[in-house]
């Protein structure tokens, strides 16, 4: 049966009015749209006098809460010869140091964000197994293996006198400024065989929001120094001629100083006979520098029997931070710390030979 005309008229009439408000719909979420949109676009030319020229901001850096901040490479810094040379450097350097382990390292971005790539790296130049999951593919899981890689990591160098640049959102956030401070360092601690470009600074845009407004500035970050600062080579010294020109004088500076060490630790029962290897752990040092300041160190602030590295970096560690033994103390300039652990009788000899001179007159 078919509709009659007055039906028919009743159902357009219907059909019309629900386009209709189909319609007013779809030009209010359009008008909306718009809105929005212009909204954007007057806040970025608010904030476009702000920005250092040739910068890209992108929509999310503007997504910051208030006060937060978030730090860029410039983009010119990044296509800078001497900085380009840097990364490739470091690039070869971890290729090469973690081989056995076939891993490739081709960009440092890409490949260290996660946490994988470094955990690799620490655990082979220090030799110490970190307690962390080996493969991670959340965030949350990459997160926790940063985490884990950076406390071993800071906890190490912090001692030393290092400024962090590092952290675990900069490194997952793929900054690559940091992950290249983050490796300096550690190629500088260990004393990697590598030569670094010396004098390597870049550019960053740090951008901050206050009172809703982004403000952007341009700083200068000075990622090496010079070959001898970065690999603890100072001013050739006595001792450097010593070595050099007169070994055969050596068993007679060796001799004396043993004769003045001894003359001390003989008053706990104790003896050195070679002085590159009973110093290397830090125990002797400890000991003798409590014997010629007149005091007692309590054996649990450092390790009596140490057995590995971990336990040598403690006690001069402790060293440092009691202000027992430090650089500007004894005013030893060419002398760092990791080399009398890892046997460099020259750094031995400049350590006690500043100690005999301070304190040649202790009874």
């Amino acid at each position: 049966m078919s509709a009659t005309p007055a039906a028919s008229a009743n159902k357009m009439k219907k059909d019309e009015s629900f386009l209709g408000k189909l319609g007013g719909t779809l030009v209010r979420k359009k008008r909306s749209k718009e809105v929005s949109d212009l909204h954007e676009e007057g806040k970025n030319a608010i904030n476009a006098p702000l920005l250092p020229a040739g910068t890209d901001i992108h929509p999310e850096d503007t997504l910051l809460e208030e006060n937060a901040e978030r730090v860029m490479l410039d983009p010119t810094s990044r296509e800078n010869l001497k900085f380009k040379d840097l990364v490739k450097v470091l690039i070869d350097w971890i290729n090469s140091e973690l081989e056995e382990d076939r891993i490739i390292v081709k960009d440092l971005e890409e490949d260290c964000y996660d946490g994988q790539v470094l955990q690799k790296l620490f655990e082979k130049l220090s030799g110490r197994k970190l307690n962390v999951a080996e493969v991670t593919q959340s965030e949350i899981g990459q997160k926790q293996k940063l985490q884990t890689v950076l406390e071993a990591v800071n906890e190490m160098l912090r001692p030393h006198g290092w400024t962090i640049e590092w952290s675990v959102d900069s490194i997952h956030s793929k900054n690559l400024v940091s992950i290249v401070y983050l490796l300096v360092a550690l190629a500088m601690h260990f004393q990697a065989p590598i030569r670094l470009p010396e004098h390597v600074s870049v550019q960053v845009v740090v951008v901050k929001k206050r009172e809703g407004i982004l403000q952007t500035a341009l700083v200068t970050k000075e990622l090496t120094s010079t070959t001898e600062m970065m690999m603890g080579r100072f001013e050739r010294d006595a001792f450097d001629t010593l070595l050099d020109h007169a070994p055969d004088k050596l068993n007679v500076v060796k001799t004396s100083l043993i004769t003045f060490v001894n003359k001390h630790l003989n008053k706990l029962n104790l003896e050195v006979t070679e002085l590159e290897s009973q110093f290397a752990d830090g125990v002797y040092l400890i000991l003798l520098m409590g014997l010629l300041e007149d005091y007692f160190v309590p054996l649990y602030n450092f390790f009596l029997t140490p057995e590995s590295f971990d336990f040598f970096s403690h006690n001069f560690s402790f060293l440092y931070m009691s202000n027992l033994l430090s650089p500007k103390k004894l005013m030893i300039s060419a002398v760092r710390f990791p080399d009398v652990v890892n046997l460099n009788l020259k750094s031995t000899l400049r350590v006690l030979y500043n100690l005999f001179t301070n304190y040649k007159n202790s009874e």
